[in-house]
């Protein structure tokens, strides 16, 4: 060893804490932590050429500093402000409630206004740019602040924990892996594995349907509601948490663990057990102006708002929200209403039985004696109350991910009674969401604005907190969760780790607020930028300057935007005194205004914030590097289930053709060939009692099928015969443009079976949750003649694929073809 090493591992010995005999099997350290992983210790027994002659030395296991607490980290998903009743909403959430009252809660707490920025942010400690993340990963574009790809410069606070002795692990949503890396063939990097994660259980991307959940363990996918009737992720989640920590706590129960909980309550799909929907009925019958009133009552009487706040207006049309318009409840039809008030009482539901469900994690903690030394944080909700589910609401929340943004009645109230079951896959109308943010203006998405913002925040740590009960006004943001746990953990911030240089940590600790004697104590956060989708703000010292979205946030980018830098209007307010940004004061302090704006352009240029874009859903077109980028032609062979929507072969907005070479053995054949999507949208190709069928699922709008003849005489309605066969779907685009109809065939050995004409075809997502599958149906079927998984019986000796080139016009990408709205069904 070189003497520059020697002096090295003696420095870096010295900075560690090593408790018990050195080189026993006990032995422990506590690293420095500057540098992770820490640099191996020198061996400190002796090697002579015999072992009878030498003495060993086992290096030391890691552990976190003495005293340093359990961590419960839980995040709720799309709630609002106003939507927890520890927050003065009216859905009972006691284990909300338990941990304010063992605690603190913190009335001035923001996220980015959007799901995977927020949690980048929340496991980084770093802004939401700095981490790739500007945008939600399914919009990602290749500039660095919008890439969705967590640098090796930012390591996550589970590695850190874990690289420091903690047993880490995550539960729930994940929706920080770059689309195009969700395959089997990884690279695993960016999944919470390859983030320092040591155990994850949940699911990938934005939402999942709770009952046929996109659910991994680790990096392999896994459907545990198969054989059991009533499964639903919500309590699964909560099992499989419970389960590991009682693992945790059998094998090491010294060991102190990091637990990152976020269950998919309650952003959509809204599915709920029937019997949390019960406890709800009648209970939004009054409708959302007066539930509104309620909300903004229960907030002042609690003290989670200022008692000089105003509630902010209703939205009818008026300058100030750029136009933006909500219906008045009396303005409603008597079904109207009814189907209205069914989406909230789902959504209720849905939000109600997930805070139970958080409650006998946080009871597992109690039951193992480990409450008073764990540091349990609750965050209310990654943004404000979702805004997607159109004003009408949907029974079908890919309806308006593709730009349908209004459904016939008839077809909403034929859902009315099975509204959040496993045949919905629900939202409701964005006149909730707005109420569910009071007292503030809009809603998720609108980074500009607290109703996008604002979130609830309770903290509880026995013994470490000694002000329970109380309330915090301190401004702090999601990058101030990382910080705040190491500072309570004694654990450093690295500077570098894998040997690369590490960025700053941009957040500051909130254990300062811990301190009874500090609850008025003035904030450590000076300065914070938002930015999301063009929506923009820069607080400072009390003061924040927002621009006023020129769209509504349910319109989902959709019409005509204006200029992204010189085309909005600004607004400016003095928070310390008008709380629910109320009186805009621009006109009366243009200079002040001036100052704030460079403000904004210095914090976006240190942050990666440039450059600005407030393009909407249409970024989901985005070619993106997956392992199959660019390529035309696919091809399977057997029996491949479960590849991602962003590995497997797009049909969306051009011509296709489906080729599937397939052996039908004696006795004959069924089930599934190929499919993508399933019952709210897709398609498949798959023999039925051994007949060709190609099924087109439009949105569970209208389903499209292609088969044989309409009588059993015609030759090829009769099954497949034993031997080898040719089947053929090939399909020729109406475009360009968006949704576009076309022309398909199904074909068998070169005899065509069926030609069918449809006037829509989706036109920007087939599925969230549901994979692209070979030889099987792995989640729900694409419609109802068969029951998955449909495993085929067949052999399938060869399956491709032959895409055309896009039909997608450069003037549909800013906003939807107004025809694909109003699809005819």
């Amino acid at each position: 060893m070189s003497v520059l090493a020697l002096l090295s591992a003696s420095l870096s010995a010295s900075a560690q804490q090593i408790t018990g005999a050195p080189g026993s099997p006990s032995a422990t350290v506590t690293i420095d932590g500057s540098q992770l992983p820490p640099p191996p210790p020198p061996f400190g027994g002796v090697i002579k050429e015999t072992a009878a002659e030498s003495t060993p030395y086992w290096p030391a296991r890691v552990v976190p500093p003495k005293g340093a607490p359990n961590v419960l980290l839980i995040l709720t998903d799309d709630q609002g402000y106003g939507v927890s009743g520890t927050f003065g909403g009216v859905i009972p959430t006691p284990a909300l409630d338990r941990i304010a009252a063992a605690g603190l809660r913190y009335t001035q707490f923001h996220s980015t206004a959007l799901c995977s920025p927020t949690r980048a942010a929340l496991i980084t400690g770093r802004n939401h740019h700095e981490v790739g993340y500007g945008v939600i990963g399914e919009l990602s574009t290749g500039y660095p602040g919008y890439d969705s790809i967590i640098g090796p410069d930012s390591a996550s606070i589970g590695r850190i924990l874990r690289d420091n002795g903690y047993a880490t692990s995550w539960f729930g949503k994940d929706h920080n892996i770059p689309t195009y890396q969700y395959s089997a063939a990884g690279p695993f990097t960016q999944w919470p594995v390859g983030l320092g994660f040591e155990y994850f259980y949940g699911f990938l991307g934005g939402e999942t349907d709770q009952w046929t959940p996109y659910l991994y363990r680790n990096t392999s996918p896994v459907y545990p509601w198969v054989g059991k009737p009533g499964y639903n992720l919500t309590t699964d989640l909560a099992d499989d948490a419970i389960h590991h920590m009682r693992e945790l706590n059998a094998a090491a129960p010294d060991t102190p663990f990091f637990v990152y909980y976020a269950p998919g309550g309650s952003h959509s799909p809204h599915q709920p057990t029937q019997e949390w929907i019960d406890k709800f009925h009648g209970k939004f019958d009054m409708g959302w102006e007066k539930l509104r009133e309620e909300i903004f009552a229960n907030q002042k009487r609690l003290g989670v708002i200022p008692p000089e706040t105003q509630l902010t207006p209703w939205p009818d049309g008026q300058d100030a929200y750029g136009g933006a318009k909500l219906p008045r409840w009396d303005s409603l039809s008597l079904i109207q209403k009814r189907l209205y008030a069914r989406e909230a009482e789902v959504f209720a539901g849905y939000t109600a039985y997930t805070d139970h469900e958080i409650g006998r994690v946080i009871q597992e903690v109690q039951d193992e004696g480990k409450l008073d030394n764990t540091l349990i944080i609750y965050i209310v909700g990654d943004n404000g109350t979702s805004a997607e589910g159109t004003l009408e609401g949907t029974f079908n929340q890919l309806t308006a991910y593709n730009g349908i943004l209004t459904l016939p009645e008839v077809v909403q109230m034929l859902h009315y009674e099975d509204w959040g079951s496993h045949a919905t896959y629900p939202h409701m109308s964005v006149a909730w969401s707005w109420a569910f943010d009071t007292p503030f203006k809009w809603t998720k998405q609108v980074a500009s604005h607290f109703g996008g913002t604002r979130q609830g925040l309770a903290i509880s740590w026995p013994g470490h907190i000694d002000d329970a009960g109380g309330l915090r006004s301190q401004f702090h943001h999601m990058i101030d969760v990382a910080p705040t746990i190491l500072d309570a953990a004694g654990i450093k911030a690295p500077t570098t780790v894998d040997g690369i240089a590490q960025k700053p940590i941009e957040g500051v600790s909130m254990a300062y607020t811990f301190a009874k004697a500090n609850g008025n104590a003035p904030s450590r956060r000076d300065t914070q930028y938002f930015e999301m989708v063009g929506n923009r703000a820069i607080y400072h010292d009390g003061w924040i300057a927002a621009t006023t979205p020129p769209a509504a946030p349910w319109l989902l980018a959709t019409g005509k935007l204006p200029d992204v830098e010189t085309g909005y209007n600004w607004e400016l307010y003095n928070i310390a005194k008008d709380y629910s940004e109320f009186d805009d004061l621009a006109a009366k302090m243009p200079d002040k205004l001036k100052q704030m704006q460079a403000l904004f352009k210095t914090e976006a240029a240190a942050n990666g914030v440039y450059p600005l874009d407030n393009s909407g859903f249409s970024r989901a077109l985005t070619a993106r590097p997956s392992a199959t980028s660019g390529k035309t032609e696919f091809t399977y062979v057997g029996e491949n289930i479960g590849i991602p929507v962003g590995n497997a072969p797009s049909i969306l907005d051009r011509d296709y053709t489906i080729t599937a070479d397939v052996t039908i053995p004696e006795g004959g054949a069924e089930g599934m060939i190929v499919t993508l999507g399933g019952r709210f949208g897709g398609y498949g190709l798959y023999l039925l009692k051994g007949k060709p069928v190609f099924d087109y699922n439009f949105l569970d709008l209208k389903q499209t099928r292609w088969e044989g003849g309409v009588t059993g005489e015609d030759l090829f309605t009769r099954p497949l015969a034993p031997g080898k066969h040719r089947i053929v779907f090939d399909f020729k685009y109406d475009g360009p443009g968006l949704a576009k109809g076309g022309t398909g065939v199904l074909s068998v050995d070169g005899h065509e079976l069926s030609k069918k004409t449809i006037e829509h075809t989706i036109p920007l997502l087939m599925s969230v949750d549901e994979t692209f599958d070979v030889g099987a149906d792995t989640r729900t079927p694409v419609d109802d003649s068969y029951d998955v998984p449909f495993r085929f019986t067949g052999a399938i000796d060869k399956l491709t694929f032959d895409l055309g080139p896009s039909q997608i016009k450069e003037s549909d990408k800013p906003a939807i073809d107004e025809g694909m709205k109003k699809s005819d069904n």
